[in-house]
């Protein structure tokens, strides 16, 4: 089974999805695919979304029964927490400061990518990777 929420990406990925998934409501896919399938889904959903986000569950033998991947997600980190993936949200204050902390360190001079870079070097995590 495969979960898959897409925000604010093009209509034709949405329409592209709906060859292999079920379209249960607007940007949430459902199927039964296998894992070469996923994967490559996967692969054209990251490619095509532009400034869109995404979102893939799907079934794994693991302790929690499911394994997680995001995609364009600035306030959501996965987490591994002794085999157990949970999701840690970043608040406004902590982006905030984060954004502040790069404005100084820069002499003054900011871009949004340089507060999320300097939020993510804080946090330890450097790569948005699916963990499972």
């Amino acid at each position: 089974m495969v979960v898959m929420i897409l925000e604010k990406v093009p209509r034709s990925l949405r329409g592209e999805l709906t060859r292999w998934l079920v379209e249960v409501d607007t940007g949430v896919f459902v199927g039964r695919v296998s894992a070469t399938v996923r994967e490559l889904l996967w692969e054209k959903v990251v490619e095509k979304a532009g400034g869109g986000r995404c979102a893939l569950a799907w079934r794994t033998n693991n302790e929690q029964g499911f394994a997680l991947r995001l995609h364009g997600y600035q306030d959501r980190v996965l987490r591994n927490f002794d085999g157990i993936v949970l999701v840690a949200v970043r608040n406004a204050e902590a982006m905030r400061k984060a954004d502040k902390l790069a404005m100084q360190s820069k002499g003054g001079r900011s871009t949004p990518e340089d507060g999320l870079r300097t939020a993510q070097l804080a946090q330890g995590d450097l790569d948005n990777q699916f963990l499972e």
